[in-house]
């Protein structure tokens, strides 16, 4: 008896565990991104146009990428041509242009930082001729300035510029990036040995959650495997798409590209289209500044890729326009897209996203060879035609119009993108 009743006694409290293991499950559940959004101004469907369903029951949960990562990062335009020196001057040209007081906080590593082979402890060293001090050193120069300092691994044998990955040595990878001080880790996909992405990537996530020093995890496994299918429990970032290139062609395939997976980014987990190619020569003012917009409205990471000692006028204005990064960095967290597609080929085009406080953020951006006029229909928005709007231009950073109702339009030069916040009247908002 005196065993039936212990058996019992302990039944009982195994329920009570269960029970309480369950509410805190419960409680890590992610609230739906737009449980607010069901008021007149917006039409019934709304959450059909900017779904947020597939964003992770369970994120990454490591503190981190409430909102999409901001900084630098260095392949882009030195690949394989890096040192101390330049990640030094990179990080006191970020302080000294302002950009770091924007959010540019990243300075991000890439390939080619280590020596060809691992010491005889197995151990990850630097390349003495590039980074002579190491990177414990250069971590700490960093972190003087008040950045972050990021680096670069592969879940292969190799990297992709064939210095030793991180497979099978994730724990003390981990461990090492951890004693340097390291910030943010970029996991790519070379030399993979044919593993399945979904077994390669979660040991980083582990090694990395083990060491006690918390590391942005960007997995890079270029949409192979469709990653926003799996990764939101690994990363707090995800590429997407292959390597973006400095052309017109690159930047608007994988745009493109991104925003079929819209549904499933939020904060602790964002969609990557890889890093800016504003700055590097490739693409006109124009399409630079129609770049900047579309990732700033599909929160993606902004991780400037130019070289920021020797920005132009016109690079530092678009890099530096507050309001644009405001939209990136905005609370709700949810992924603007396309939502409105007409001429040749759907050239004319209006992508859209909901923001915090009622707002909507609208680009119409003209990929067609010719100047033109589109047109963003409150239909194809979600809201209500009958709702009035005030209209903010981010470029011009002025209200165009304060009564805008049922559709707006705008001429927009070819390969341009004017950016607007949509504010309903009928919602208070202050705009600085």
């Amino acid at each position: 008896m005196a065993k039936q009743k212990l058996s019992n006694t302990f039944f009982v409290h195994l329920v009570i565990l269960f029970f309480c293991a369950s509410s805190l499950l419960v409680s890590a559940r992610v609230v739906p991104l737009l449980q607010s959004y069901g008021n007149p101004i917006f039409r019934s469907n709304f959450h059909t146009i900017y779904d947020t369903s597939k964003y992770g029951v369970f994120q990454l949960s490591n503190g981190l990428a409430k909102t999409p990562q901001m900084g630098w990062n260095s392949w882009n335009f030195f690949a394989c041509n890096i040192n101390e020196t330049v990640i030094k001057e990179t990080a006191d040209a970020l302080v000294s242009t302002g950009l770091a007081d924007l959010g540019y906080v990243y300075v991000n590593i890439d390939d080619c930082w280590s020596a060809v082979t691992r010491n005889l402890k197995g151990e990850l060293v630097p390349d003495h001729k590039t980074f002579p001090s190491g990177i414990k050193a250069l971590a700490d120069y960093v972190h003087g300035k008040g950045l972050k300092l990021g680096i670069y691994s592969d879940a292969g044998v190799f990297t992709c510029q064939v210095r030793p990955g991180s497979i099978f040595h994730e724990t003390g990878d981990a461990d090492l990036f951890a004693s340097w001080g390291v910030d943010y880790l970029k996991y790519d996909n070379c030399y993979n040995l044919g593993i399945p992405p979904e077994k390669r990537y979660p040991p980083m996530r582990d090694a990395l959650n083990t060491t006690g020093h918390k590391i942005f995890y960007s997995i890079c496994e270029w949409g192979v495997d469709n990653p926003a299918l799996w990764a939101d429990k690994v990363g707090n970032s995800w590429r997407t798409t292959e390597d973006i290139n400095d052309s017109w062609a690159s930047m608007t395939t994988i745009a493109d590209l991104n925003d079929k997976w819209a549904a499933y980014a939020g904060p602790g987990g964002w969609n990557d289209p890889d890093m800016l190619e504003v700055g590097n020569g490739g693409m006109t003012y124009q399409e630079y500044r129609a770049h900047f917009s579309i990732w700033a409205l599909a929160k993606a990471p902004l991780l400037v890729g130019c070289d920021v000692r020797n920005l132009t006028v016109e690079t530092l204005e678009i890099l530096s326009n507050k309001e644009v990064i405001a939209i990136n960095q905005d609370s709700l967290g949810v992924q603007g897209r396309k939502a409105q597609a007409a001429g040749i080929d759907g050239c004319r085009q209006v992508w859209a996203g909901p923001l915090s406080g009622n707002r909507l953020v609208v680009a119409l951006w003209n990929r067609c060879s010719q100047v033109a006029t589109i047109t963003a229909s409150w239909e194809a928005l979600g809201l209500e035609s009958s709702v009035h709007v005030s209209v903010r231009d981010l470029w011009q950073h002025k209200v165009v119009t304060r009564d805008a109702v049922s559709s707006f339009s705008a001429r927009v030069d070819i390969h341009d993108c004017q950016l607007y916040i949509f504010t309903p009247l009928i919602v208070s908002h202050s705009v600085e």
